[in-house]
């Protein structure tokens, strides 16, 4: 397939390269710098070369104003697909008028730089969407590049999108707290790596809500009490964000009534 990709940041770079990788020709990129490591860079304002897909890796809130540039400039592309698991589909609609079939790609994995986000990949899963055209093509891409896809529309996105950065950056969060702790004991914190992996396994395993175990699902107050005040005294910042997560698991254990006595 030939690709063109506007957007020379992480998302956008780690699909150029393992596109590149799994034999696609990565037509042009679009970037505001003018410049890209990732393929031909391309010039603003001039018609877009022969595509199968234009791939728009941008911000979220950038992707309807570029969709709108680029839509008189793509006589030539056969498919448009933008990369966010937020945006609907319709943001392309200016690109849509055009004759250009429209969709969304959005790969479930973190992208930390384009290196690492290429080799995360294969393996992993794809939500797309949009008009048939393009989620046949979107599905052609995604078996070379050995993702995993599945059914993304438009009226599910908001909930689906939450859901992803509630599994990525929640996990993120309370490792970055455990780890503010594991040192304030002199701890490694890479000797907790078994546990939370077990941990995650169990919630694929059981089920999440089968998964939980601790003195918060027990309703053991004391020593909750106790890990409450060791987080104040590693920080305030520290403390309160422990704070919030004893909270939010004793919702989901149904310790409503014992979190009335921790505050």
């Amino acid at each position: 397939m030939r690709l063109v990709i506007a957007g020379a940041g992480r998302a956008g770079g780690s699909l150029a390269i393992a596109a590149e990788r799994a034999n696609h020709q990565v037509a042009g990129v679009l970037s505001r710098s003018g410049t890209t490591e990732y393929g031909p860079a391309l010039d603003p304002g001039e018609p877009l070369p022969d595509a199968d897909a234009l791939l728009i890796a941008v911000k979220d809130d950038a992707i309807a104003d570029v969709a709108e540039q680029l839509a008189p400039l793509s006589t030539r592309v056969a498919v448009a697909a933008h990369l966010s698991g937020f945006v609907p589909v319709a943001a392309l609609q200016p690109l849509q008028d055009q004759g250009v079939a429209v969709g969304g790609f959005h790969p479930l994995v973190s992208m930390p730089d384009p290196g690492a986000g290429a080799s995360s990949l294969e393996g992993s899963y794809v939500g797309i969407g949009g008009e048939p055209l393009a989620v046949d093509t979107l599905t052609h891409l995604a078996g070379s590049l050995g993702l995993e896809p599945f059914r993304l529309d438009d009226p599910d996105r908001p909930a689906y999108h939450a859901a992803a950065a509630a599994a990525a950056n929640f996990v993120v969060t309370s490792l970055a707290i455990a780890g503010d702790l594991f040192d304030s004991a002199g701890v490694d914190p890479r000797v907790s790596r078994p546990l939370v992996e077990r941990v995650v396994a169990n919630c694929f395993e059981r089920g999440a809500s089968q998964s939980l175990t601790g003195p918060v699902a027990r309703g053991d107050i004391d020593t909750v009490v106790g890990h409450l005040t060791a987080a104040n005294d590693v920080s305030e910042s520290v403390g309160q964000q422990f704070r919030l997560m004893v909270e939010a698991t004793s919702v989901r254990a149904g310790r409503e009534q014992d979190l009335r006595q921790w505050k």
